[in-house]
């Protein structure tokens, strides 16, 4: 996955041991992750707070909530909301939570803070936003979130759909 020219290696081995073999990323870092449908999404690193992972049994559950919630996570003294990120994004197939850590994405904007709990966090990656794609085959409970996805290989459906993380953290969909 990722082979194409418009995801660019941030480590590349300088050959010659000159320090103008250094290629300079282009486009902008992002956190890639999937959920547990499969789905590849990528968050921009820019207003992401932190990636964690925490054993479930320190993400306290409230009751009385919304099915998209796990629960709430001290998070370094702070108390966060986290959510499954599959359902709330409309995916039908939850998140395990029967396992020894969770990886949590901690997104903010100004003091507001949520944890998006995802399935497994692949890692970062330089993505050029001049390749962006309109979003295709996203359900209408993802679509208000999606601001484009990049196509890498449609044949084996190699394909990363970029999130907006303000409309994540402003959606009204955390009052159910």
């Amino acid at each position: 996955m990722f082979s194409s020219s418009d995801l660019l290696a941030t480590n590349a081995p300088i050959e010659s041991g000159n320090i103008d073999d250094l290629r300079t990323p282009e486009g902008d870092l992002h956190i890639l992750f999937t959920i547990p449908s499969g789905d590849t999404l990528a968050l921009p690193a820019i207003g992401v707070r932190e990636v964690v992972a925490v054993t479930p049994d320190r993400i306290t559950p409230v009751p009385n909530t919304s099915n998209l919630l796990l629960g709430i996570l001290n998070l370094r003294g702070q108390v966060i909301w986290v959510a499954d990120t599959g359902k709330f994004l409309g995916d039908d197939t939850p998140l395990n939570t029967d396992r020894s850590e969770l990886s949590i994405i901690a997104i903010e904007d100004d003091e507001l803070m949520v944890g998006l709990a995802v399935h497994q966090v692949r890692g970062m990656e330089w993505l050029n936003n001049d390749t962006i794609k309109r979003a295709t085959h996203v359900s209408d409970q993802m679509a208000p979130f999606v601001r484009g996805e990049w196509v890498f290989d449609a044949e084996q459906q190699d394909i990363v759909k970029l999130l907006d993380p303000l409309a994540i953290l402003r959606s009204a969909r955390w009052g159910l």
